[in-house]
């Protein structure tokens, strides 16, 4: 008896992702299946990168295409990034498809370090990434990604994004001359964060990483309500007093109706120079401690260690300056954990319309 190519969606489609949980039934639209008697070749299209490889997933496949009487001759998975639903009232922005912040209770617990590492590993992984600096009073984008110059300007209207290591960043530290402190209150420097956002050319991006300022003030109230976003991600270090701002980071998310996609503890762990020897200085748990209690996911957490904070300062951040390295591959597991989250959310549908019927 015959397979019908139907019979084989019909029965993919069931097919669990472990990843995401969710049927593959949502990323057949964009797969291609072709049926050589009952040989299946297969072209997936996941709706996040290929970090971990798909090993329980081809199982499963295979399983259930078995179960027709067919063979899985060949199985290659492809990216293709879904744009997700955002807050109540916006609509994602034309060329991007998920804008997510990367945001603190407090400075100085690593979080733009944690922003452009996570970007350059989702780049890295297949995606096309942009970082935007939204960190107006300390701007450090420019040093991380060793980039210098003010962006473009084509049309005398909007700015191109400047390119470091790959990646489209803008920031109001290549606007500014060197030292130059900007001396602006809150409306000032909201208005200047959305003429970034939206007046600078991304080119067709999966994800915009959005470096967000420090604390739960007004300026980051208003990016969390004003800003299309997909999801935020916490940085937080062990330490208590860093916790207490990142519950207060994390409910601000939660009142504005944006998914917290997960938590990152930073400087879990001090790795000595010298020696190697692990010291848990600034205390242990306490990020996935805070993620169980308000059951958000447990993203993965970051040692302490002087290779991080020099080869950040050199322009050349550790996912590229180290790619076979432990922490580089920390930043890759902490990269892809979010991206699946991503992938779990519900897709944008802001630009469907109520379908007209006509009636005689």
């Amino acid at each position: 008896m015959s397979i019908t190519p139907e019979q084989l969606r019909a029965t993919l489609a069931e097919v669990v992702d472990p990843n995401t949980n969710g049927k593959l039934g949502t990323v057949l639209k964009d797969s291609e299946l072709r049926l050589d008697g009952n040989a299946l070749t297969l072209t997936l299209a996941l709706g996040y990168p290929l970090h971990n490889g798909q090993d329980e997933l081809r199982k499963r496949i295979e399983t259930a295409v078995a179960g027709l009487g067919a063979t899985l001759a060949r199985l290659d998975f492809t990216l293709k990034v879904a744009t997700h639903a955002v807050q109540r009232g916006l609509r994602p922005l034309p060329n991007i498809r998920n804008i997510i912040a990367v945001a603190s209770g407090k400075g100085g617990v690593g979080k733009s370090t944690t922003a452009v590492n996570i970007a350059l590993a989702l780049q890295e992984q297949g995606a096309s990434v942009g970082l935007l600096d939204a960190d107006i009073y300390g701007p450090s984008v420019p040093i991380m990604l060793g980039v210098s110059g003010k962006p473009p300007s084509l049309d005398g209207k909007t700015m191109e994004p400047l390119v470091g290591h790959g990646l489209q960043s803008n920031s109001i530290g290549f606007l500014l001359d060197d030292d130059a402190p900007a001396i602006w209150r809150g409306p000032m420097v909201s208005q200047a964060l959305e003429q970034l956002l939206r007046q600078t050319n991304w080119k067709s991006l999966d994800y915009l990483i959005v470096d967000m300022p420090p604390g739960t003030g007004d300026i980051a109230l208003t990016l969390s309500q004003k800003v299309p976003l997909t999801g935020a991600v916490i940085v937080t270090t062990p330490q208590d007093l860093a916790l207490a701002d990142a519950r207060k980071g994390l409910r601000m998310f939660q009142k504005v109706e944006v998914p917290v996609l997960g938590i990152v503890e930073n400087m879990s762990m001090h790795i000595c120079s010298n020696c190697g020897h692990a010291e848990p200085i600034f205390g242990q748990n306490g990020g996935r401690d805070m993620a169980a209690q308000f059951n958000t996911p447990w993203l993965g957490s970051l040692p302490l260690a002087m290779d991080i904070r020099t080869q950040t300062d050199s322009g050349s951040p550790t996912v590229v300056a180290d790619r076979g390295g432990q922490i580089a591959g920390l930043y890759r597991d902490i990269a892809w954990n979010l991206a699946v989250q991503v992938a779990m959310l519900p897709p944008d549908t802001s630009g469907e319309g109520p379908k007209v019927v006509a009636r005689k």
